[in-house]
């Protein structure tokens, strides 16, 4: 890769300076382009009422940082996390939980050099300890989805680990913590993004939804000559079949994701 060449981070305003820096540690030159952007609910009273599951959880599952930062927020008075596990898809979210106080020897994750950070991930350290508590007759033995909701208030993301923990017969229960949805770029962001696609910028997407959300922000922006690199094969598949004229798909730690970005030429 180029010198001059920049990387611009798509994820959300508040993972996007850390991941920023995190690069430019490296040797990576970065900026933050935030293409998702995070909200509250507007009434957290359902998310009050999923924590009276808790005390009955097997674990609580958790999509993201923000989703643990949510739900955590919204603990009501007198409602204790007991000897519930928490599992975390990636060591960003398993970080959002140690600050939030979760016992570190509560928390399952995938290993800090895993190749990918995602549901299958994750099941394949939990799986057999799920299957264990049903075959302990855990009859009330839930897990519990924290996870986000779109602009429209539907669940936002897939639906494949809810149907593992269905298949080893636990029961499943899911809740919305925050709000995922487009921002709104400025004149010079949409200028800004117009200028990237054809400068041979690489976009970072850890989501393929902000690479959707960036062409509902800037209609008719032409991707067929610019260049994306995607944190996880679906990602990339969905950024192809979308039009992207180069797709190049980098591993899921920030170190090893370094590494591979210095490589391209």
């Amino acid at each position: 890769m180029s010198a001059l060449t920049t990387v611009l981070v798509t994820r959300p305003e508040r993972e996007a300076g850390p991941w920023v820096q995190a690069l430019q540690a490296e040797g990576v030159q970065a900026e933050a382009f935030a293409l998702i952007e995070i909200a509250p609910l507007p009434d957290v009273q359902a998310l009050q009422s999923a924590w009276q599951l808790v005390p009955q959880c097997f674990a609580v599952m958790f999509v993201s940082a923000n989703a643990v930062r949510f739900f955590m927020a919204a603990q009501p008075a007198g409602v204790a996390l007991h000897a519930c596990r928490a599992w975390a898809t990636g060591p960003g979210t398993q970080a959002a939980l140690l600050a939030a106080g979760w016992p570190a020897d509560h928390i399952d994750a995938p290993p800090a050099d895993a190749q990918q950070f995602d549901s299958e991930a994750l099941w394949a350290v939990v799986s057999e300890s799920a299957r264990a508590a049903k075959a302990q007759a855990q009859a009330q033995a839930t897990v519990l989805i924290v996870r986000g909701a779109d602009a429209t208030g539907q669940l936002a993301g897939r639906d494949w680990l809810a149907q593992q923990i269905e298949d080893v017969g636990l029961k499943l229960a899911q809740t919305v913590a925050y709000v995922r949805r487009a921002p709104a770029l400025s004149d010079a962001q949409q200028a800004r993004a117009q200028q990237a696609t054809h400068s041979g910028a690489w976009w970072l997407f850890s989501s393929s939804e902000a690479a959707v959300h960036l062409q509902q922000a800037c209609p008719g922006l032409d991707v067929s000559t610019a260049q994306a690199l995607a944190t996880h094969p679906r990602i990339a598949e969905r950024l192809r079949l979308s039009g992207w004229g180069r797709v190049h798909l980098v591993p899921a730690s920030l170190k090893s994701q370094a590494e591979s970005i210095k490589s391209l030429s």
